[in-house]
């Protein structure tokens, strides 16, 4: 955890679809909950399940260096909640699942995160 003032300044600095590159640095429990990631940040950054593909296999594994692009910040958990950004990593359904729950993405990337949320 890292202080307030810190954490509202790296949410301040933070755009929807924002890419980074991580390392995955833990994915405790494969299939179940997802994989949590190093972004640079003194904050960590998280892939939620939903996100990444079907057969917990075919996740990035630990140690993996690849891109993330930043998908939520919640305003009181200090976490950035983010999406792979290869295919590869990424959900089979992402585009249904964006049309289901988050049909406004499209238009929210580049906007900042600061604000939003519960």
């Amino acid at each position: 955890m890292v202080a307030e003032a810190e954490w509202d300044r790296v949410r301040g600095e933070l755009r929807f679809g924002q890419v980074f590159t991580g390392t995955v640095v833990r994915a405790p429990r494969p299939g179940a909950i997802g994989v949590f990631v190093d972004i640079g940040l003194s904050v960590g950054g998280f892939v939620d399940v939903v996100m990444l593909p079907q057969r917990s296999k075919d996740w990035p594994s630990e140690g993996t260096v690849t891109d993330f692009e930043v998908w939520w910040v919640h305003r009181h958990h200090q976490q950035v909640r983010l999406k792979p950004s290869d295919p590869q990593y990424l959900c089979e359904d992402f585009a249904e699942f964006v049309a289901r729950f988050r049909p406004n993405w499209p238009s929210e990337i580049g906007r900042a995160v600061m604000g939003t949320g519960p």
